[in-house]
């Protein structure tokens, strides 16, 4: 019984009435829909289509500029290793160069003063033998002066 109830009250809250108002509602969406269609929709729609074309064209664009800069990175990196290389290349040729001319100063200054030291010392050895020579001419009369002053009388030389 239960279920024969809720059935008849199923069936008529279903009840559709074609009613006149029903059918000019039918018409008047109809006709708004066939009136609309070439001044709202269709241009509505083509703007969205243009809208979507430029998105399109617009992430195409970026995906190649993307794409560009990537090749415009990698040759900066590969130009930046190459001057790099280079400078490491120039700095060792600049440090080998300073080396040498350090080895050639050191040398240079080495052998000035191996020859100041070889010069001084033949001045000096000169210069003693110079006063062996006098000291030696001088020697008679140095020995008649210390003996007369230890003795206390003149010395004949």
């Amino acid at each position: 019984m239960n279920h024969l109830a809720s059935a008849k009250l199923f069936a008529s809250a279903i009840n559709v009435d074609f009613d006149p108002t029903f059918i000019a509602q039918f018409i008047l969406f109809t006709t708004f829909v066939v009136v609309l269609r070439p001044l709202l929709f269709d241009p509505l729609l083509r703007v969205f289509e243009e809208r979507e074309k430029r998105t399109e064209g617009a992430k195409v664009e970026a995906r190649t500029m993307d794409a560009k800069a990537g090749d415009l990175l990698t040759r900066y990196e590969a130009e930046l290793e190459k001057i790099r290389r280079e400078a490491n290349v120039e700095r060792e040729k600049l440090r080998r160069e300073a080396k040498e001319l350090e080895t050639k100063i050191m040398t240079e200054a080495r052998d000035e003063a191996a020859r100041i030291l070889e010069t001084g010392k033949a001045r000096i050895a000169a210069e003693v033998e110079q006063m062996r020579k006098e000291l030696k001419d001088a020697q008679p009369a140095l020995a008649a002066e210390i003996a007369s002053r230890v003795l206390g009388r003149e010395v004949g030389r």
